[in-house]
């Protein structure tokens, strides 16, 4: 979590924060101002560079993506949602290029300093928005997740984050990668705040969150397997310790996750290229090796593969949605291990980046909110743990997890 240290805010309702880490496109600079009154009133807000800012080019990480484009004449609704509730917008941030990475590596405009973990890579795509907040140069990022680009920052860079249920927050103005996975969604210094924030871009109509009084958590117990050393009896240890609460167990659902991890892979490089492939074929922008290599891979999926993968969808969805029926949340790591080095060999970010994927797929595939809080530590470095609800129960979920985080925090 973002220490006092970190913070460099000037004073002031704008607070515009000096990028002491390189998470920003460009200096950071008031681009909207939030609302006078409201529940996010004077908190500051970094976009990643998806989102429709007004007045600005929504660039998408990558150069000839951005000069193909006009700056934007109104904001995203996720953007907008939150101004009017107080939020002012700060600065926009660093993405891998088009959202099609997990590791937050950009070619063009760098990589974030991660200062819960110095020396190695913020994880992505939302790797500035995530870096912002680690480092405390905002109370609030934006971020979206396809294939955990929420989730594995918040975990390598030790903040809070909120994938929610897909399609519970509005995607316009937002440049997709793939859109039956693209979720919009937030990263957060504390569990309160993100609560708070989360609340707003769910709507006023949507119902306040139920008092818990009662948390069933389980364990994916096919998560566990092949963790690195003390991954898995950690997390068995927290699950043990926030039982007190409920009930804590584990749950076999019954899916290979190399397969889904196959399954996610597919359908999304599928859409990743129906997305976008026309406009690389003509723009024949320069990627760096590992998106290049992403896209190029997309572009020959195939129809019948495609006809394949749609059922394994619908089951493991199936599968997913009974263990989450009765209520019970479902806790696995956020990522597999430790944010890698900065210097790491492509190989083993490739590898890291398919070790990731196989955890992160099910909720990807079955479209359910995820929280991520900030709540293990491997190698002295943070490690989140990831809690996966029911479908549409994300302010449930999220007051859950805030209750959670209390637990721990008054135990002696």
């Amino acid at each position: 979590m973002p220490s006092s240290e970190s913070r460099n805010l000037q004073p002031g309702a704008e607070r515009v924060p000096a990028d002491t880490i390189g998470a920003f496109m460009g200096e950071p600079r008031l681009l909207v101002a939030g609302a006078r009154r409201g529940v996010l009133a004077e908190r500051t807000l970094a976009v990643k560079d998806l989102f429709d800012v007004a007045g600005t080019v929504t660039g998408a990480g990558n150069p000839t993506f951005a000069a193909g484009r006009s700056p934007a004449a109104a904001n995203a609704p996720a953007v907008e949602a939150l101004v009017r509730a107080g939020a002012s917008v700060v600065g926009k941030t660093i993405t891998d290029e088009l959202a099609y990475s997990l590791a937050g590596t950009n070619v063009h405009y760098g990589t974030p300093r991660n200062v819960g973990a110095p020396g190695r890579i913020p994880g992505g795509s939302s790797a500035g928005s995530a870096a912002a907040v680690g480092a405390g140069l905002v109370d609030l990022a934006l971020g979206t997740d396809t294939g955990g680009s929420i989730r594995v920052p918040a975990s390598y860079c030790g903040v809070y984050g909120w994938r929610p249920t897909h399609g519970a927050v509005s995607a316009d103005g937002v440049v997709p990668l793939a859109p039956s996975f693209d979720s919009i969604g937030l990263f957060a210094g504390d569990p309160y705040l993100l609560a708070t924030a989360a609340e707003v871009l769910l709507s006023t109509a949507a119902s306040p969150a139920p008092a818990v009084l009662s948390i069933r958590l389980a364990l994916i117990a096919e998560a566990l397997p092949g963790m690195p050393d003390g991954i898995a009896a950690a997390l068995d240890q927290l699950a043990a310790r926030l039982g007190t609460t409920g009930d804590a167990s584990q749950v076999e659902l019954g899916i290979d996750l190399d397969h889904a991890g196959g399954v996610f892979r597919t359908l999304q490089g599928a859409e990743a290229w129906a997305t976008h492939g026309a406009w690389i074929t003509a723009a024949q922008p320069r990627f760096g090796p590992g998106i290049a290599a992403r896209f190029r891979a997309a572009s020959l999926v195939a129809a019948d593969q495609v006809a394949v993968a749609q059922p394994e969808r619908q089951r493991i969805t199936e599968l997913m949605q009974a263990a989450t029926a009765d209520g019970t949340i479902l806790v696995m790591p956020a990522a597999h291990g430790a944010a890698p080095p900065i210097d790491a060999s492509a190989e083993a970010t490739e590898r890291q980046r398919a070790q990731n994927l196989r955890l992160t797929c099910l909720a990807g595939l079955a479209r359910l909110p995820v929280v991520v809080a900030p709540l293990l530590r491997t190698e002295g470095m943070p490690l989140g743990v990831a809690f996966v609800g029911a479908s549409g129960s994300d302010l449930r979920l999220l007051a859950s997890v805030e209750q959670l985080v209390a637990q721990l925090a008054v135990e002696p």
